[in-house]
């Protein structure tokens, strides 16, 4: 059994600009918290083959996918497809933090901008 801690789990940048905590990283898929401060945002970018959910466990901000903005707050979880911009905005006064799934795992090579 293969059990990860947040707590031993070193952060890293991911290329979009949020500090992320990986738990888990399979051939298909990866775990992973990710930490945006107040006023920080996600460069807009799209992943080619990964599918994404976030799920929201603190914080709050505004998340647009494909063009549409929705407000995201603590026990909101968002599926952004495959080819699909996106960016997450912490526009709020505390730290948002997301867990973020994503199948395939995620990679920097994925990862797109304009």
């Amino acid at each position: 059994m293969d059990v990860a801690s947040l707590r031993l789990a070193e952060p890293f940048v991911t290329k979009d600009g949020s500090t992320i905590r990986e738990l888990h990283h399979s051939e298909l898929q990866s775990l992973a918290e990710a930490t945006l401060e107040p006023g920080q945002a996600t460069e807009r970018h799209y992943h080619r083959a990964t599918e994404e959910i976030y799920l929201v466990t603190k914080g709050s901000g505004e998340l647009e996918v494909a063009g549409e903005r929705r407000r995201v707050r603590p026990g909101d979880a968002v599926l952004i497809p495959p080819g699909a911009w996106h960016t997450l905005d912490n526009d709020g006064t505390s730290e948002l933090i997301i867990l973020c799934m994503c199948a395939p795992p995620y990679s920097h090579d994925d990862t797109f901008f304009e």
